[in-house]
């Protein structure tokens, strides 16, 4: 028994985008609310009052700090693709810039002085580095289809 999909079934363009803000919204809430307030807390009390439990465990805390950025970055991708050309797409922009540098500072603040920041901010430029290279190659592979296409007036 062969399922297909009706026409009603199939979710409108609008939708999709709306069920995708949505859920690229709630990963940037809990992977923020996660970076500000890291696993197992932060010591109350002596040299490393304010510093996070977890970042003890170096090897484990890089793996979290990464994949805790990396999904912050790509939920802000999205919604910042999502958004693009619409009325309040300016406002977007610059909420999300300074979510960033609240983002940053505040694992800035938690993380022993000792471990190294440039994997998280490697692991936070992958979604616009990734970006960008499907873009070259879209332009430099596909530059030579778009000349040729009736569809455009283009004949060669």
């Amino acid at each position: 028994m062969v399922n297909r999909l009706s026409a009603e079934d199939v979710d409108k363009s609008g939708n999709v985008r709306n069920i995708l803000l949505v859920v690229a919204t709630l990963i940037a809430s809990v992977t923020f609310q996660a970076g500000v307030n890291p696993p197992g807390g932060v010591w109350q009390k002596g040299d490393y009052a304010g510093r996070a439990i977890y970042a003890f465990d170096s090897a484990a805390y890089y793996v979290f700090l990464i994949s805790n950025t990396l999904a912050l970055a790509t939920s802000m991708h999205v919604i910042i693709s999502i958004t693009y050309k619409s009325l309040f797409h300016l406002e977007i922009v610059i909420a999300t810039i300074s979510m960033i540098v609240t983002y940053g500072s505040a694992i800035f603040a938690v993380t022993p002085h000792e471990m190294r920041f440039q994997y998280a901010i490697a692991a936070f430029a992958v979604p616009f580095i990734m970006q960008c290279l499907i873009q070259l190659f879209n332009v430099l592979v596909f530059k030579n289809d778009h000349k040729s296409d009736p569809k455009n007036g283009n004949n060669e």
